[in-house]
């Protein structure tokens, strides 16, 4: 039977760690993983009130986050936020092997910052493992170096310009995390391809059968075993759309479809394709193609 954690502060971040030196900041810390003497006994589900960024190599694949194993064979990345749950199963065994890194911070952290505007926009933070970050030698480098500029400035006495100063330390960290996320999918073009392809006929067998409400980006996402926010980015990237944008494409194209075909009305029309309400589906035809569905008919 799994025991379940939640870790609401930092220093039950230590607890659970059974980190020895004391807590620097209440709102942030850095682990050295090669420090941490871990002993897990039995399946364990944790999850945390803060973001997590870890950067970990293990001579064992122990840890699921999300749907699948995270293998840090190679050392790659995952970013979670608040309440994402992390999954360690119980066959961990202490190593030397042992090592990387962790960050985490609490949202009243940045509560009061630029960053706090902008943290949603690194949708990376709510990745499947699947999607992790697999980094070059000289990534690795480049993020190892942001974590140890912000564990510096942790072993400095906090002043007036600690905050800012930490704040823009994580800002810089996440920004090359986008960067290299970037990379990775200029990287994986041929098999980002195939899920284009796969969204594809996805929408396509949607709309021939009765369709029951408008698909969701978590619907597509769910089909091709991807997270909401990493199909519509991979998507972007190839397509130049994102995930809401095919599936406007796709409504709108069944739309015209029955239009010129049928005789139904446009409330008909509206429902049919899951709109709740006719009123939103002229708005969206009409940003779509400039046109209403009436004058679309008539032309």
């Amino acid at each position: 039977m799994s025991k379940f954690i939640h870790m609401h502060t930092i220093p039950d971040l230590f607890q659970f760690f059974k980190l020895e030196q004391p807590v620097k900041h209440p709102l942030i810390a850095v682990v050295d993983f090669s420090r941490v003497q871990e002993e897990i006994t039995e399946d364990t589900k944790v999850s945390a009130d803060f973001y997590t960024l870890i950067f970990k190599n293990y001579n064992r694949n122990n840890i699921k986050y999300g749907r699948k194993l995270v293998d840090f064979t190679d050392g790659s990345l995952i970013c979670m936020s608040p309440q994402q749950v992390l999954e360690m199963n119980d066959d961990i065994e202490p190593s030397p092997q042992m090592m990387g890194w962790g960050i985490f911070f609490h949202p009243d952290l940045i509560r009061a910052t630029s960053l706090n505007d902008k943290i949603k926009d690194y949708s990376f933070l709510t990745y499947e493992v699947s999607e992790a970050l697999h980094l070059s030698e000289k990534e690795k480098q480049v993020l190892y170096e942001c974590v140890q500029k912000i564990d510096a400035e942790l072993n400095e006495n906090i002043d007036i310009h600690s905050q800012a100063i930490i704040v823009s330390g994580i800002e810089m960290l996440l920004n090359y995390c986008s960067r290299f996320y970037g990379r990775q999918f200029i990287t994986r073009k041929s098999s980002n391809n195939a899920v284009v392809v796969q969204v594809e006929k996805v929408l396509t067998d949607y709309f021939k059968t009765s369709v029951n409400g408008l698909p969701t980006v978590k619907y597509l996402a769910d089909k091709v075993n991807l997270s909401p926010n990493y199909l519509s980015d991979l998507l972007k990237k190839e397509t130049g759309k994102s995930a809401q944008d095919h599936i406007h494409y796709y409504v709108i194209e069944e739309a015209k479809n029955i239009l010129l075909n049928t005789n139904k009305s446009i409330g008909e029309i509206a429902y049919a394709l899951g709109f709740e309400y006719p009123q939103y589906f002229n708005k969206l035809f009409k940003q779509k193609t400039g046109k209403t569905p009436v004058e679309f008919r008539m032309n």
